[in-house]
């Protein structure tokens, strides 16, 4: 027998003497947060799940100050370029399934289809492991045998290579754990886990007087992913061990790649859309202003975890409502997932923009002249916030080529309008054309999602209950 629990929700259970009836301040937070609901647990776990990566990202932030004080602009500008290409990479070297999985585990589940559930959980990471040691391989040789690949980036790019298996297995791994809403152990190894091993292992380098460098720093970070991955497969196989009972086990991976490579295809384009403009940004201007305008984007990096924690968290229960075709329900949860994802998201932009120079200036001299960037970046990243976890419910609800050809066509202008745009007008370029794409793609998100699906997935202008 297998079930999706929420163990890692927790409700909250507390009483207070204080609380006078059913309209007091607790009644109605434990109302919002405790009453066992669908749109109460996609609060919990959203929440759960932004917090994780909230703290992950203050980690992060506080980590590339010192490490941008310890390197120095340039080296820090070098492990920037390295990283971004990991990053970019790594995140759609699964080729979508570990999104896949937050549709065929509730699919399995609910049509009792429990060998197939069984063969997914482990077949579907070792395809993951093994396309993503077949990528590193391909993508070493090639640094190594390329011409045009700038030597001081030849080691910190190889070296990125050998985390690539990693992120493939651990993309997996946390959409099983999110589609049993395992939130913690979906997302605490990958990115919290992973920026205390890297903090402290950098520490220690620093303070056995290592030389501190862009190739230092990625050997640390490939240790610290792999670290952290290892533990989370571990920890993964025994919280399954007690979710699914043991029994035979059916493979169908043609059918999971057939699944998933569209989702691959919408993943891809959207980490071209995210990093296309640090990567145009380094073909044309020098590490340290590279170093400027990243410092600028990630200031901002708590916003976009907002979306993030709302769309990984509700993408299972998209499915599930549409499985059982109760079309009311998934409305209501479409609803509570806009306003999850966008009110937040606009009363932290205030906040940060607010304390944006005194955040630049912790990065060291010459970075709070990248304050401005930070109001246009942040345009891109409202709209975005206003549909939501749009691109989660259109790859769920069967219209992944429509969603594709959204990412494809968003991702066109982001690339055009960088090439256009940085060259002349240099880091504003950049951001501008970030910030047009992210317009254009919730744009047309919203227009899908409507004309397509009928859902109004868009925060402003949506129908009142029973109209």
């Amino acid at each position: 027998m297998a079930s999706i629990g929420s163990e890692r929700a927790p409700r909250f259970p507390w009483r207070n003497p204080w609380a006078t009836g059913s309209g007091s301040v607790i009644a109605r937070v434990r109302a919002t947060f405790a009453d066992g609901s669908d749109s109460s647990l996609a609060r919990r776990l959203a929440g759960a799940a932004f917090m994780i990566r909230a703290v992950s990202a203050l980690l992060a932030f506080l980590s590339q100050i010192v490490f941008a004080r310890w390197l120095g602009g340039f080296e820090f500008g070098i492990y920037i370029y390295a990283w971004t290409w990991l990053v970019l990479i790594g995140g759609v070297i699964n080729l979508g399934l570990g999104s896949a999985a937050q549709s065929f585990i509730p699919q399995y589940t609910e049509h009792r289809q429990f060998a197939l559930l069984r063969g997914f959980l482990g077949g579907s990471r070792w395809l993951a492991l093994g396309i993503a040691a077949a990528a590193a391989l391909a993508g070493g040789a090639a640094i190594m045998l390329l011409p045009g690949v700038a030597p001081n980036t030849v080691v910190p790019l190889c070296l990125a290579c050998a985390a690539l298996p990693a992120l493939g297995l651990a993309a997996v791994q946390s959409g099983i754990a999110r589609s049993y809403n395992w939130v913690n152990l979906g997302l605490m190894p990958p990115f919290l886990l992973r920026q205390l091993v890297l903090l402290a292992s950098m520490g220690a380098a620093y303070a056995c007087g290592v030389k501190m460098d862009a190739v230092t720093m990625m050997l640390l970070t490939v240790a610290a992913l792999w670290s952290c991955v290892l533990g989370q497969t571990v920890a993964i196989n025994r919280r399954l061990a007690g979710a699914v009972a043991r029994g035979s086990k059916a493979y169908a991976a043609r059918d999971w790649l057939k699944t998933s490579t569209p989702i691959f295809l919408v993943e891809g384009i959207y980490s071209l859309l995210a990093y296309s403009d640090v990567i145009v940004l380094s073909q044309f201007r020098p590490p340290g202003e590279v170093a400027i305008y990243y410092a600028a984007a990630k200031s901002l990096v708590l916003v976009a975890f907002i979306h993030f924690s709302v769309a990984q968290t509700v993408a299972h229960k998209f499915t599930e409502y549409h499985v059982v075709g109760d079309r009311k329900r998934l409305d209501d949860y479409l609803t509570h997932s806009l306003r999850l994802t966008f009110w937040p998201s606009l009363g932290l932009i205030v906040v940060i923009l607010a304390l944006g120079k005194p955040l630049l200036r912790m990065f060291g001299s010459g970075f709070e002249s990248g304050y401005y960037l930070m109001f246009i970046i942040a345009i891109g990243l409202l709209a975005r916030a206003a549909v939501g976890p749009a691109e989660r419910l259109l790859s769920m609800l069967n219209e992944r080529r429509a969603c594709a050809i959204v990412y494809a066509g968003s991702f066109s202008l982001n690339l055009g309008l960088c090439i256009l745009l940085i060259p002349a007008f240099g880091l504003t370029g950049a951001a501008v054309a970030s910030a047009s794409a992210l317009v254009c793609e919730s744009a047309c998100l919203f227009i899908v999602a409507k004309y397509r699906l009928g859902f109004h997935c868009l925060i402003f202008g949506r129908p009142r209950a029973g109209a």
